[in-house]
C-alpha cells in the first residue's frame, strides 16, 4: 500500500530501444523485492504487449476508430491518437488514482515524437505529477554503437528534458547485446570528454561528423557528463541500479526495498 504520492517513471526512446519490455522487466524486478507498481500504456496503437497493463490508454482510444472516423492511414491516425491522450488525461489520472500504488511505471507511443515532441505528452506529466516524475530515457544500443550515434541519441535525451521539464535517467537498453568493451567504450564517451571528441574526429570526413562535432559541444555546454545505467530485460542487469537512481532523485537516498 502507497504510503506518499506515487513516483511516475516514463520509458522514452526511439521505436525499437525495447520500451515496452523494460517496462515488464522492471514490474517484475518490482514484484520480486515486494515493491508495489502498475503499468500504464500509452500507445493506443499497439496490437501486443510484454505484459498486461493495469491503465490502457486504448480503453479510451481506438486507432481503427480513429483511421475510419477521419479517414486517415496508420501514420496519421498515429499523430491524431496520441494528441487525444490530451482529452483523456483526466481519465488515465482517475484511473491511475486508483490503485493507490507506490511507482507508475508509464510506456510511452513506440515512435518518439508521438510523445516528446507533441503537446499531449507535456501536458499528460504535467496533469499527473511532474514533482515526481522522471524519464527514463533509452539509448539503443545498435544506433549507439559508433560515436556519432551516441552523441545524437543523447542529444534527443536532452530534448526530452527540455520538452517535458522533468528529470532523465539515460538508459542503456539490452545491454547484453553488446560485449564487455563495447559497454566500457560508451560508458568512457558518456563522461563526454576527449576520448569521444577524438573518436569522432577519426570518422569520415562528412557534414554528419561536422554535426556530431557541434552537437558534442552543446551537450557539454549543458552538463550532458552523466553515467549511464546498462540494463538487461532479460536477466535483470541494471534494475537496482536504476532503482537507485529513483530513490536518490525522490526519496534522498532511502531505500525503501522491502525485508
Amino acid at each position: 500500500m502507497a504510503t506518499d504520492e506515487p513516483i511516475y517513471v516514463y520509458f522514452i526512446g526511439t521505436a525499437g530501444s525495447g520500451k515496452s519490455t523494460l517496462t515488464a522487466s522492471f514490474q517484475n524486478w518490482f514484484k520480486l523485492r515486494g515493491l508495489d507498481s502498475i503499468t500504464v500504456n500509452l500507445d493506443p496503437g499497439v496490437d501486443s504487449l510484454p505484459y498486461t497493463p493495469d491503465v490502457d490508454i486504448r480503453d479510451w482510444i481506438s486507432l481503427k476508430e480513429v483511421m475510419e472516423e477521419y479517414d486517415l492511414g496508420p501514420n496519421g491516425a498515429q499523430i491524431v491518437a496520441a494528441d487525444m491522450i490530451a482529452l483523456n488525461a483526466k481519465d488515465v489520472k482517475e484511473s491511475v488514482d486508483g490503485f493507490k500504488t507506490d511507482y507508475v511505471l508509464i510506456d510511452t507511443p513506440g515512435q518518439i515524437e508521438l510523445f516528446v515532441f507533441r503537446e499531449a505528452g507535456n501536458f499528460l506529466v504535467t496533469q499527473l505529477n511532474p514533482r515526481r516524475s522522471m524519464v527514463a530515457y533509452l539509448l539503443d544500443p545498435v544506433l549507439s554503437k559508433t560515436a556519432s550515434g551516441f552523441v545524437t541519441q543523447l542529444l534527443l535525451s536532452l530534448t526530452t528534458r527540455f520538452r517535458l521539464s522533468i528529470p532523465v535517467a539515460n538508459v542503456l537498453s539490452k545491454s547484453d547485446l553488446l560485449s564487455d568493451e563495447d559497454l566500457k567504450r560508451l560508458q568512457g564517451w558518456s563522461s563526454i570528454d576527449e576520448e569521444i571528441y577524438e573518436t569522432i574526429l577519426r570518422e569520415r570526413a562528412s557534414v554528419y561528423r561536422e554535426l556530431s562535432e557541434q552537437i558534442l559541444l552543446l551537450l557539454k555546454h549543458f552538463g550532458e557528463e552523466t553515467s549511464i545505467i546498462s540494463v538487461s530485460s532479460n536477466n535483470y542487469q541494471g534494475m537496482e541500479d536504476l532503482y537507485n537512481v529513483i530513490q536518490m532523485c525522490f526519496r534522498a537516498g532511502e531505500d525503501t526495498t522491502s525485508d
